[in-house]
């Protein structure tokens, strides 16, 4: 039922009505988790960071915000600020996705800052992983695997140096890099090779955001597997 008010913002024109809202050119984060695939929800709208209220939050949400992140399957659905009040502006409440949306904001909510919530409400997420490390000395170190497709695959080591391993160990959460491994340092395992000749430059939020030759194209051998050793920093909420 529209009450056929129509906005402006930038170049894109939004249709709110009397039940539900949309927002335009927005994009959401996770803040404060154990990773770059869990924390608390932001959403990102005229500029401002705001959080999104805990009323009717489920795994149908959840599941919308791991897609469109980039994140792996649901693991857990977190409110009552779980990972942490938030401040500021509270963008979201009553959200309602059926789970096949793919950005939060095209999911059914009460319009943008039409809430009756506190940041005591803030609703998080944890999400699958989409970059690990495996057989090394502890969840911060090993040969780095990333997850495409729903499979699993390493990286080659060619031209891996220290910005890419920076952004494996922040986007895993581990903190600063000690040191980067060639030649499958931490073993040799079968199986799908998806990245090489990764290029980054330290700054982006995750591995698969850096420059590389595509996924799965390739000219490695199995004993070129990338590890990288990180400082382990993570807290253990």
């Amino acid at each position: 039922m529209s009450s056929g008010w129509r906005g402006t913002m930038g170049t894109k024109k939004c249709l709110l009505d009397m039940y539900a809202g949309v927002i335009c050119q927005t994009r959401t984060r996770l803040v404060s988790g154990i990773n770059s695939c869990s924390g608390r929800v932001q959403v990102l709208y005229k500029g401002t960071w705001g959080t999104v209220c805990h009323d009717g939050w489920d795994l149908s949400e959840a599941a919308v915000v791991c897609r469109e992140i980039g994140c792996g399957d649901v693991i857990e659905v977190k409110s009552s600020a779980y990972f942490g009040e938030g401040s500021g502006q509270i963008w979201m409440d009553n959200v309602n996705c059926t789970g096949n949306e793919s950005a939060l904001s095209k999911c059914a909510h009460l319009g943008l800052e039409s809430n009756d919530c506190n940041h005591s409400e803030d609703v998080g997420v944890i999400c699958q992983p989409v970059i690990r490390t495996v057989e090394g000395f502890d969840a911060c170190s090993g040969r780095v695997e990333v997850l495409h497709n729903g499979k699993w695959g390493t990286v080659c080591d060619n031209n891996w140096d220290g910005s890419d391993g920076k952004v494996v160990c922040k986007e895993m959460g581990c903190g600063n890099i000690k040191a980067l491994t060639y030649g499958a340092y931490f073993g040799v395992t079968s199986g799908q090779i998806w990245m090489s000749n990764v290029s980054c430059n330290g700054e982006e939020a995750a591995l698969s955001t850096c420059a590389f030759e595509g996924w799965g194209t390739h000219n490695c051998l199995y004993a070129r597997h990338a590890g990288v050793i990180c400082r382990y920093l993570q807290n253990n909420r």
